[in-house]
């Protein structure tokens, strides 16, 4: 079992910056698969960004790609979100996940994440 907690959220001014931090509970983080989701009102949960086990390979959605970075330090059993040249688009709720079985690359889709923290809200005024 994985318990997230995901912190670092606020209201920020478009084009500022925001870094999300997701601690995990457990031994064997630097087993898991971890991800970055969001969930805006009235909108579905969407993928944002993915990072392999190994920290080798990352994945993001076309909506932050070249705005976001995710990465992770298994020492620390936490994986961030830099989010950089914020837009009001981005403001939702950002959930942290965590998957527990092996892919051979970061994965975009929910099924693939066996854990959920609670969300820290993001929101971007313009």
């Amino acid at each position: 079992q994985v318990q997230l907690v995901e912190s670092g959220g606020g209201l920020v001014q478009a084009g500022g910056s925001l870094r999300l931090s997701c601690a995990a509970s457990g031994r064997t983080f630097s087993a898991y698969a971890m991800g970055w989701f969001r969930q805006a009102p009235g909108k579905e949960r969407e993928f944002v960004a993915a990072i392999h086990w190994s920290g080798a390979s990352t994945l993001y959605a076309d909506s932050v790609k070249g705005r976001f970075t995710i990465s992770r330090d298994n020492a620390k059993n936490t994986v961030y979100l830099q989010m950089n040249s914020l837009k009001p688009e981005d403001t939702a709720v950002y959930y942290c996940a965590a998957g527990r079985r092996y892919y051979a690359t970061p994965q975009a889709t929910q099924r693939a994440y066996d854990y959920w923290g609670q969300g820290t809200q993001v929101t971007v005024s313009s």
